[in-house]
């Protein structure tokens, strides 16, 4: 078996209460196994939408729905940034949902750019009010590490303390 194929086994055995919610776009398929792995190896227990038996093969009103109750059920929101996420239907629709339900603290963006400074996959505006997942080296670190942003306040968190609630 596959490395992918073991991560997306992994995360569909799981229940989605409590879990981190992956939004991506279909066509990061190959973004999501490493987005899904780093949040693993952080205490994540990570849900993914398209390896939910309960979803209905066709996209309908149902699978609203559905999103809208895994999504609450969430403990936390994860958005997989890239070119591809501007054009899905149902990525802002997911992040807009979260906001509703979760508020700002538990909803991080996680961009699939190699830079940590290249913003060019936040053409939406409003991404600017979520928190950052990026790798680098935080105060007080000698070494770099996964970790939470939050630009504006210009503080952060590790990343497994922030999925964990601790």
């Amino acid at each position: 078996m596959t490395e992918q194929a073991s991560v997306l086994r992994t995360a569909s055995a799981r229940s989605p209460a409590g879990s981190t919610f992956l939004s991506h776009s279909s066509k990061d398929q190959d973004l999501v196994v490493g987005a899904t792995i780093v949040l693993q190896n952080h205490g994540a227990v990570v849900y993914i939408d398209e390896i939910d038996p309960e979803m209905p093969p066709y996209t309908t009103d149902e699978t609203a729905n559905l999103l809208k109750s895994r999504i609450k059920q969430s403990s936390r929101f994860v958005l997989l940034t890239s070119k591809n996420s501007k054009e899905s239907r149902w990525v802002p629709w997911e992040l807009g949902v979260a906001d509703g339900y979760k508020g700002l603290g538990q909803i991080a963006l996680f961009p699939s750019s190699d830079d940590l400074h290249d913003s060019t996959w936040a053409s939406w505006e409003y991404l600017g009010l979520y928190r950052r997942i990026v790798w680098g080296q935080m105060k007080g670190s000698d070494q770099d590490i996964w970790m939470v942003l939050n630009h504006k306040a210009n503080t952060a968190t590790p990343l497994r303390k922030w999925l964990t609630g601790g």
